[in-house]
């Protein structure tokens, strides 16, 4: 062991302050970037929903997988200290390479907003998740117990404030992120092209990751470092082997039966080892249905964050952004915990019910699955409020008259009639099947029929903009779902006459000529200042308006005319309506979630813990951040393969898988043995005490023997 000096404030190891503000301080940037991160690859990359949930899915299982890497390099090579500071770097490095990869103006922007250079976003952005995903799974299973390295003989009680403590800054770190990183991604930043502030977003973890590093190293001096002692996760996984090898050698031969198939193992290992592997093992199968639990739990960074973009994000007078709402369970986590231990868990032992703590795992996958059934059926309530888009061999056509006449559409079996201007809050997209558009005329008073030459593109919108009867444009709108994250969209059909510059808050939104349709560009809720620039405009007209009050998800076009006096007017037609469901009826499965979790994880790292030998609770550590990866998986391979048209069937799905595994878990649980390690273990220590006389005694004769 490397000794140190020791100092020590209020009855505990100086040392542990060092470790909880880095703890606080990696988990800040852990949440902080993971809080954005679906958002990040919807919205900077422009992947559809599936693809941005598989990459999410992905990068947290591995942070869920490398723990195991962790733990082998600190026992078997570095020890807890030197790994730690070495993944700590690497962790930076990839926070670093993060933020980097978001910079708006390595590459330039198309009209959708996305980066011309994807490819070099995508790879930077990859590398630095691999990264982070080796350095935050490296060293989860080292700090907290170098933690509890810091601490003497008779100091338990301190040991576990300390891991209160401990846990209440994790709680603290992911809280605070996922309030501050979303506003700030929602801040405009960029040189040439600018977007949502994604490298600030993700800046502000890195620094606080390298804050972390600081920390750590900055305490060195007041650390208990403990040399490596050997990987009991190896000596368990040989044993286990050459039981299995053995059992497999002696298959067709006449051997005794031997009570447990671990007892193989006795020609090479001690009964104390084969005995404390039992236990592990017996705890480990009890994990097999655990994933579940956690391919539930995940998705509140991605399916649920994806679900709040679609709803309305103002609460009274507080405007929440999508990947904020995660910040409920964090809040809900630390209020719930103590509410649970101190007044739920007492009530119940009080009823006389024996409420184990496989029982409070059963009911903790219960809840989860619940949650998802609310989910679900907020699902359904969006989807009522969704615009119908086309599919297939569908087109939608909407008809603006930016003219000064009366005109008449005549559709196959349908006319429409526009009125200039006085129409235009009317005016929504009707639904063809494009083989029925055979034919499309324009008609007006006293002029003569104009047909329209088919120009559509199936599975799209269109406007079909008409100012003459026989002058018009079809426009292919590049808008065939909900805008993202809560923005709004904005276009602009020029009937002014001569081309204008366009701002919309200080910023040149586009160049529209004459008799023509922008592209649609994107922007937070609220009023925005719309600017008209041209020299054709005189000098008394007013060139400054307000925009609608933009809500979340909704599309408008805005058509500028000319007045009588020469001056230009607005007006607008909607062509999303917003969101109307709020993102407070997503509470309601946060905190059935947020039970469940607190009834479950809690409970199943102290039942781990209560059933597993001294020197093996880092296998069993191990084992149970390797159910979160699996669960990941799980969420990679139904994602995938469903492929649902509903995103409330795929809820659906879920809760029900969870539901049939809690049943199964339950059943399981039924039959399990509780047992008392430390009293197994002393009975061990007794039995080789009982040993030692003899052999000492023995001895003894040996020598006097040889002497007489």
């Amino acid at each position: 062991m490397g000794t140190s000096k020791s100092y020590n404030c209020c009855g505990y190891p100086m040392s542990i302050f060092f470790i909880v503000i880095n703890e606080f301080c990696e988990r800040f940037s852990y949440y902080g970037m993971r809080a954005l991160l679906i958002l990040y690859f919807t919205q900077f990359f422009g992947w559809d929903d599936n693809l941005s949930t598989a990459i999410y899915h992905t990068f947290v299982a591995l942070c869920y997988l490398t723990p195991i890497l962790g733990a082998l390099i600190a026992d078997s090579w570095l020890g807890k200290f030197s790994t730690i500071v070495s993944l700590s770097i690497v962790y930076t490095i990839g926070q670093a390479v993060t933020a980097i990869s978001s910079i708006n103006d390595l590459s330039d922007f198309d009209h959708d907003g996305k980066p011309n250079n994807l490819p070099l976003h995508v790879s930077l952005s990859m590398i630095g998740l691999a990264l982070i995903a080796l350095g935050t799974g490296g060293i989860k299973p080292c700090v907290s117990a170098f933690g509890g390295d810091q601490f003497e003989e008779g100091q338990e009680k301190q040991r576990n404030r300390f891991f209160s403590i401990f846990y209440l800054a994790i709680n603290a770190g992911s809280l605070l992120s996922t309030i501050i990183t979303p506003i700030l991604r929602v801040q405009e930043c960029g040189i040439h092209h600018v977007q949502a502030c994604y490298p600030l977003a993700f800046g502000v973890p890195a620094a606080l990751m390298a804050v972390a590093l600081i920390v750590f190293v900055i305490g060195s001096s007041m650390y208990k470092k403990f040399q490596p002692q050997g990987n009991i996760m190896a000596e368990v996984a040989k044993c286990i082997g050459f039981a299995i090898k053995n059992r497999f050698r002696h298959r067709s031969k006449e051997f005794p039966k031997r009570e447990h198939w671990l007892d193989w193992a006795q020609e090479k290992y001690d009964e104390r080892l084969i005995s404390q592997i039992k236990m592990v093992t017996k705890v480990m199968f009890l994990y097999i249905p655990l994933p579940m639990f956690w391919a539930l739990f995940d998705q509140q960074g991605s399916r649920w964050t994806l679900q709040a973009t679609t709803m309305n994000g103002k609460i009274g007078v507080i405007e929440i952004q999508p990947d904020q709402m995660q910040t409920v369970n964090a809040i809900l986590i630390v209020v719930m915990v103590p509410i649970v231990d101190a007044v739920v868990y007492p009530l119940i032992a009080r009823c006389g019910f024996n409420f184990t703590a496989l029982k409070k795992m059963t009911v903790g996958m219960f809840l989860a699955s619940m949650a998802f059934v609310v989910a679900a059926i907020v699902q359904v309530e969006i989807d009522k409020t969704l615009p119908v888009f086309p599919k297939g061999n569908q087109v939608q056509i909407k008809v603006l008259n930016i003219g000064s006449n009366n005109m008449t559409i005549h559709f196959p079996q349908e006319t429409v009639h526009v009125a200039q201007v006085s129409e235009l809050q009317k005016a929504e997209f009707r639904t063809f099947d494009l083989d029925t558009l055979t034919s499309i005329n324009i008609s007006s008073p006293g002029s003569s029929v104009t047909p329209v030459t088919p120009d559509f593109q199936e599975g799209h919108r269109h406007t079909l903009l008409v100012w003459a009867p026989n002058n018009y444009r079809v426009v292919k709108d590049g808008l065939n779902q909900k805008p993202k994250k809560g923005q709004n969209g904005m276009r602009f059909v020029n009937a002014f006459g001569r081309s204008l510059n366009i701002t919309v808050d200080g910023t040149l939104y586009d160049i529209v000529t004459s008799y023509n349709a922008s592209e649609y560009q994107f922007f937070p809720s609220g009023v925005k200042n719309i600017t008209l620039i041209s020299g054709e405009i005189p000098e008394h007209c007013n060139k400054t308006f307000a925009s609608s009050n933009l809500g979340f998800g909704s599309a408008y076009t805005y058509v500028i005319f000319q007045k009588g006096d020469g001056c230009p007017t607005l007006e607008t037609s909607e062509d999303i309506p917003p969101n109307t469901v709020n993102m407070a009826l997503q509470i309601p499965q946060y905190f059935l979630m947020t039970c469940g979790e607190v009834v479950f994880s809690v409970t199943g790292l102290e039942f781990s813990y209560s059933q597993a030998p001294s020197n093996m609770k880092s296998v069993l550590q191990a084992g149970w951040l390797l159910t979160v990866a699996i669960g990941n998986i799980i969420v990679l391979i139904v994602a995938g393969a469903g492929q649902f048209d509903e995103q409330w069937a795929e809820y659906v799905l879920f809760a029900s898988l969870l539901l049939v595994v809690c049943i199964v878990f339950a059943i399981m649980a039924r039959f399990y043995t509780y047992v008392n390690p430390a009293e197994i273990e002393a009975q061990f220590d007794q039995d080789e005490k009982k040993k030692q006389p003899e052999n000492l005694s023995y001895t003894t004769d040996r020598v006097l023997q040889t002497q007489m």
